[in-house]
């Protein structure tokens, strides 16, 4: 796991509570997951960043932080925008929690 990212424990030192830090930890695995799916699609077609930038309307130095694992000020929106510019849907799932009060 790269330094810096949110784990339930580094989330407890930092005084959030309980409820926050399983909505953050939640949060920083769905990012994760579209970021190893994004990558995947990446391989698959030879996309370069250059492409990908002009596509998703970003920067290319901004795609490059994204595909070398710096999702830090990356919102979950800006990757499912690029993932759409690349003709992908990203489909979600609600499901009620066991925890759920």
């Amino acid at each position: 796991m790269r330094a810096g990212c949110p784990t339930f424990d580094t989330l407890r030192r930092c005084g959030r509570s309980s409820f926050t830090r399983k909505a953050e930890a939640k949060a920083w695995a769905v990012q994760h997951e579209l970021l190893r799916r994004l990558k995947e699609i990446v391989r698959k077609h030879k996309f370069t960043h250059a492409e990908i930038a002009k596509r998703s309307e970003t920067s290319r130095t901004r795609v490059t932080a994204i595909l070398n694992d710096d999702l830090e000020h990356v919102s979950t929106d800006l990757l499912i925008r690029i993932l759409a510019s690349l003709g992908y849907g990203v489909k979600v799932t609600v499901t009620k929690s066991k925890t759920a009060a």
